[in-house]
């Protein structure tokens, strides 16, 4: 792979960001950005690799985030403790909807998981058990170090890289396996494959469980950071929006597209919110319809495939004889 030395500089850059700037502000964007690299590469396993386009996956996110701070507000638990509860639920709630759901093609398995999402999004904001619509919040004080309850952005930074860097990992492995492969002819198309005998549903439904699994820790990680959670913040349909739009900014079905795609959308967003203020919520909508639009005009393979064009061009003028 022609690109590692840049990958190597990438991650050291990352590595070494919250040493490089002294702002909590911009030290927590880095924070953000991670965990945007986090959720969207776990999408990806399944919309890009697969081509399975979920719109719901804020219920795997809500799953790992209400995991963590209920186990707080009953048990008294570390809220990190939630994120392998999480991790069974969003699990269990993949393989119920999964089955039925991937017998539908296109944008009706789209719109299928957005009302599987508003469904639990409604639900969440009526059971006492959760918070109902008030949300739920976690430890006030850090009561001991496996709180995970820094005042400093930069240990979740750390942490947020750690998983980030397992999930990458994970992911290469699963490209250059036979999942990946029976996965890239999924994504071509059901029949061809299942003409070619690749186990069309069983393997959507091993790359939702690998998907939603990795989605739920994100959501925790968010809990752990944010402190509360309400059915808007952790179900919202914006959440799962996000995670498709830093991937196809990116370049959805590549490793390292989500990465990129948040270092662009993240720091551009968070920037917006503070310059305008609560106004700056409308902005970034208006950012997120924006970015759809180019990218579906220009560029739908994202910044992965402008960077592969690119190269190969560079690479053909070097090669082209010189006319003397």
């Amino acid at each position: 792979m022609k690109q590692w030395p840049l990958v190597v500089v990438g991650f050291v850059f990352i590595a070494a960001w919250p040493l490089m700037v002294q702002d909590v502000f911009y030290q927590r964007i880095g924070a953000l950005v991670l965990l945007a690299a986090i959720s969207a590469s776990a999408w990806n396993l399944l919309g890009g690799y697969a081509g399975q386009v979920s719109v719901g996956h804020a219920v795997y996110f809500g799953a790992g985030a209400y995991a963590s701070l209920v186990v707080y507000t009953d048990l008294h638990w570390p809220p990190i403790a939630g994120a392998p509860v999480g991790v069974v639920v969003s699990m269990a709630i993949s393989a119920l909807i999964g089955t039925p759901t991937f017998r539908l093609r296109g944008h009706y398995f789209s719109m299928a998981t957005i009302a599987v999402a508003e469904l639990f999004r409604i639900l969440a904001g009526n059971w006492p058990l959760l918070g109902a619509a008030v949300g739920l919040m976690g430890p006030p004080v850090p009561r001991s170090v496996w709180d995970l309850s820094f005042i400093s952005p930069v240990p979740y930074h750390y942490l947020f890289s750690f998983v980030l860097v397992v999930l990458l990992g994970l992911t290469w492995l699963m490209q250059r396996s036979r999942m990946g492969y029976y996965l890239a002819a999924i994504r071509g198309g059901d029949r061809a494959a299942s003409s070619l005998g690749v186990p069309v549903l069983r393997y959507k439904l091993y790359a939702l469980f690998l998907s939603a699994a990795f989605t739920s820790i994100a959501g925790s990680l968010y809990a752990v950071m944010v402190g509360f959670i309400d059915p808007d913040s952790a179900l919202g349909i914006l959440i799962s929006v996000k995670m498709i739009i830093v991937a196809a900014l990116g370049g959805a079905g590549t490793l390292f597209g989500p990465l990129v795609g948040a270092m662009i959308l993240i720091p551009l967003e968070e920037t917006t919110n503070a310059a305008f203020g609560g106004g700056g919520t409308g902005v970034t909508f208006i950012v997120y319809g924006a970015i759809i639009v180019l990218v579906a005009r220009f560029q739908p393979g994202g910044v992965a495939a402008f960077w592969a064009l690119v190269t190969e061009k560079f690479s053909a003028g070097r090669r082209a004889p010189r006319v003397s």
